[in-house]
């Protein structure tokens, strides 16, 4: 695309972009992730299983998943009440679950990872790069 100078355009263009992504969404539901280590690491953490039952990706319904990278600082909220600020957002990737799954069955950074409450669960690493 060109680079165009004229606001009316580009104001348009983003009328247009927020309509369809309205009409994508509309009828959707999305699961919304929080990763409080990607900030570090470069990798989001995807899980499958939880105290050996299948969870996470393995048993969602939704069609997305709306994976949100956080600062550190969110690693240091006390609890629910505490809000995340936007500027602790440092990106988000919307992707459809079918892609989510097939990505990280065949681009795991590395799998079986443990993590959750008390590492009880299993996941994958997957970079984030690889989402985009």
């Amino acid at each position: 695309m060109n680079y165009n100078n004229d606001f009316k355009y580009d104001l348009e263009l983003g009328q247009l972009g927020e309509m369809l992504i309205g009409k994508l969404l509309s009828s959707r539901t999305i699961e919304v992730k929080f990763d409080f280590g990607c900030y570090r690491t470069g990798n989001f953490y995807i899980e499958y299983q939880s105290r050996n039952k299948p969870s996470g990706i393995a048993t969602t319904k939704a069609d997305y998943w709306m994976l949100i990278a956080a600062s550190e600082y969110g690693q240091r909220l006390k609890s629910y009440q505490e809000q995340i600020q936007k500027e602790d957002i440092l990106y988000a990737v919307l992707i459809e679950t079918e892609r989510l799954k097939d990505l990280c069955r065949s681009k795991p950074y590395k799998m079986g990872v443990k993590g959750g409450d008390s590492n009880t669960s299993l996941g994958v690493l997957i970079k984030a790069q690889t989402l985009l």
